[in-house]
Order: structure tokens, then sequence, then C-alpha cells
């Protein structure tokens, strides 16, 4: 049995899934998760809507890295419908990326959003607070 298949007995329902779009990305995300500098994430409400089965709070994600090695296990703690304008510091920070301002943030996910397709400053996010539960 693959360790995937283990991690979703163990926690039924869980998604396994890379952090960003880039096998780059997916590892130093996978890295700042794992040390507990990054416990919040967004994604655009539109790409929320098309997802065949919409996250949770208390749901179990697997991490996987650039590789698609699973890394750890997360638990959604909290989901929000924000406008990007209105994403605050605070969040930007739980973010891990970059030099933790929000001026880095809005930069990086404007290029990001863009990169998936569309970007406005008004937006809609979910922004999600996760917490590990368990590195592998």
């Amino acid at each position: 049995m693959r360790e995937i298949d283990v991690l979703k007995v163990k926690y039924p329902g869980a998604n396994a899934w890379q952090v960003g779009d880039s096998q780059v990305l997916a590892n130093e995300l996978a890295t700042l998760i794992i040390k507990g500098i990054k416990t919040a994430s967004c994604g655009s409400f539109a790409s929320y809507q098309q997802e065949e089965s919409a996250p949770q709070i208390g749901s179990y994600n697997i991490i996987l890295d650039g590789q698609d090695v699973p890394v750890c296990v997360i638990r959604l703690v909290s989901m929000r419908l924000v406008r990007f304008c209105d994403v605050t510091a605070e969040f930007a920070r739980k973010e891990g990326e970059g030099d933790l301002s929000l001026e880095y943030w809005r930069k990086e996910h404007q290029r990001f959003f863009t990169r998936e397709g569309y970007f406005s400053d008004d937006m809609e996010l979910i922004t999600e607070e996760f917490e590990v539960v368990e590195v592998l």
C-alpha cells in the first residue's frame, strides 16, 4: 500500500496536494508549513467553486512536496471569504512567504492569480488557516 493510501486510512476524507504552482514552490512552501512558519493559504473563490470536494473546517489534507512525496498532514481550522484588497497584514504574515509583509504578499499573489488566469483587486478569495497535525 502506498504511503498516501495509508495516510488516507488514518485521516479519512483527506486530500493530497501540493501547495503552489511549480515543483520548486511546492518544496519551498511545504518546508515553511513543516517549520510552522506558513499557517495559512488562500485561493480564488472561483477556483474553489470548480472543485469536486470543497474543503471544510476540520478536514485533513496531506501536503506533498514537489516530487509528490507526502511531507505532513494539516487540519483546516478557519476559512473566510475575503476580497483581495481586504487581506490584512496579519493574514499575509500567516502565509509565511517572503519578508512576511502585506506588500510582498500582494505583489506575489497578484502574479500568482494572473498566471492562474484572472486577477482583480476586488476578486474574492477563500482564506484558510491550518495547523500541522503530523510531520512525516
